[in-house]
């Protein structure tokens, strides 16, 4: 990380890191209300800045499309319970999001993360341990593993993994030096275009006609496409015939249309380019490579559609070793050091990550705000667009920030308020939006609904 700080406080860092990064004037926001989550980490003051960056967004295409700027307001207690959820089942349960094999086990000299939600990960990590789904058959088999070599194994079966390590043991590894290098939102400017657009920006719905091809999986691909939705985008989801996140899939598809297409079919493949061609911002949270290997590739994107605001996620970034690597949130936490953190703040005999998945939320909004300030230069050039983070890079922030005062204290008030709309699982609480702008109104016109739900057209 580079250049001089002036902040004294946590949220004023992070925002003034956030503003530098994306172009915005992110410190300029307003923020209200109390923190409500509490760590050895400022989760909360993540969630505010964040959050602050998309208002910032907002703000600057509003500015460049003739309405002048308009400051953000930031509820706290708000930003803080979207970090958590957002959409809210109202009479149901949602299903766990987690695998009864996934989780933190003990290895011969330490602790290992295996994460195994997805089918093919949960049997990758299985052959590498020679044992059956049973949990403690598992732990048995990890206790005698060292826990870097079970990690390398797994990953290279093709699985998900991470050794817990401390924050100044990834400092020194090769892929936390790498991705410390990194900026927080790597931007490159992208050729112009005159392409007809249905975008036509209005003051109340700052993104109405515009076209997001939403190309994402858990989770902070889909809270940045559902922030754009909420400002008016017509979101496009498109996911492979059989996946299915259930335990999320409320929370994901709020606001958005969702399609399924095999883009390893050649009709299909031929399908999402004209879908691309149309898009005026696409995001996908792939691996870095897997865009690539089916013939959509960065090129083939800019020369499908110039002009496109692209931006793309990463778990452990783009540079290093382990660029290409299969990760998520929790495993990111246990790579670079914070569940190691928070085990030894709470005096705990096991790993203790952040109260919520706040890399993932996090990388969301910025990746939102990216995509506003994408915007933001096209309107005002013609240009597009390519931006590039990762979750890793934004747990560099938060490890920055960590010893950094506090801005308030914290309360957990209860959040009642929201609309109620109906979801293909029973009714949800859309609790309100954690920015506002004067005369924008942020607010999802589509209820929640099952991947698959709709056809694969504009």
């Amino acid at each position: 990380m580079t250049g001089t700080l002036r902040a004294a406080t946590a949220d004023a860092q992070l925002r003034e890191r956030m503003g530098a990064a994306l172009g915005l004037e992110v410190a300029s926001a307003n923020l209200t209300g109390v923190a409500t989550l509490e760590s050895p980490y400022p989760v909360s003051d993540l969630a505010v800045a964040s959050v602050a960056a998309v208002g910032a967004g907002v703000s600057g295409v509003l500015e460049a499309a003739g309405f002048g700027w308009r400051p953000a307001t930031v509820r706290r207690e708000h930003a803080d319970a979207w970090f958590s959820s957002g959409v809210r089942p109202v009479g149901w349960v949602a299903p766990t999001p987690w695998d009864p094999i996934a989780g933190d086990y003990r290895a011969a000299d330490g602790w290992i993360r295996l994460h195994t939600n997805a089918p093919a990960h949960r049997q990758a990590a299985l052959r590498v341990l020679g044992v059956d789904a049973d949990r403690d058959a598992v732990a048995r088999a990890v206790a005698i593993w060292h826990a870097d070599q079970l990690e390398a194994e797994v990953v290279a079966e093709g699985g998900c993994a991470a050794t817990l390590r401390r924050p100044e043991e990834w400092a020194r590894h090769p892929q936390g030096v790498a991705v410390a290098a990194e900026p927080l939102v790597a931007r490159e400017t992208t050729g112009a275009s005159e392409a007809a657009s249905r975008w036509a920006p209005t003051l109340e719905r700052p993104l109405a006609g515009l076209l997001v091809l939403d190309l994402t999986r858990v989770l902070a691909g889909p809270v940045a496409t559902r922030v754009l939705a909420g400002l008016g985008a017509e979101v496009l989801r498109i996911d492979p015939t059989g996946w299915d996140e259930p335990a999320l899939a409320h929370e994901m598809t709020l606001g958005k249309r969702t399609a399924r297409l095999d883009a390893h079919d050649p009709a299909g493949l031929a399908r999402l380019t004209r879908l691309l061609a149309q898009a005026d911002v696409i995001v996908h949270g792939y691996r870095s490579d897997a865009l690539e290997r089916l013939g959509l590739g960065a090129e083939v994107r800019r020369e499908t559609r110039p002009g496109l605001v692209d931006v793309s996620l990463d778990a452990y970034g783009f540079t290093g070793p382990w660029a290409a690597r299969r990760g998520f949130d929790s495993l990111v936490q246990m790579s670079s050091g914070i569940a190691d953190a928070g085990m030894r703040a709470a005096v705990a005999d096991h790993p203790v990550p952040l109260p919520v998945q706040a890399l993932d939320q996090a990388t969301g909004y910025l990746m939102a705000a990216a995509a506003l300030a994408g915007l933001r230069q096209r309107l005002l050039d013609g240009t597009g667009s390519e931006v590039r983070l990762s979750l890793a890079r934004t747990a560099v922030e938060l490890e920055a920030a960590r010893g950094l005062p506090r801005a308030t204290r914290y309360s957990a008030p209860e959040l009642t308020d929201g609309a109620l709309l109906q979801s293909e699982w029973g009714p949800v609480r859309v609790l309100p939006a954690p920015f506002a702008l004067d005369g924008v109104r942020v607010a999802w016109e589509r209820p929640p609904r099952a991947f698959g739900s709709d056809n694969p057209t504009w």
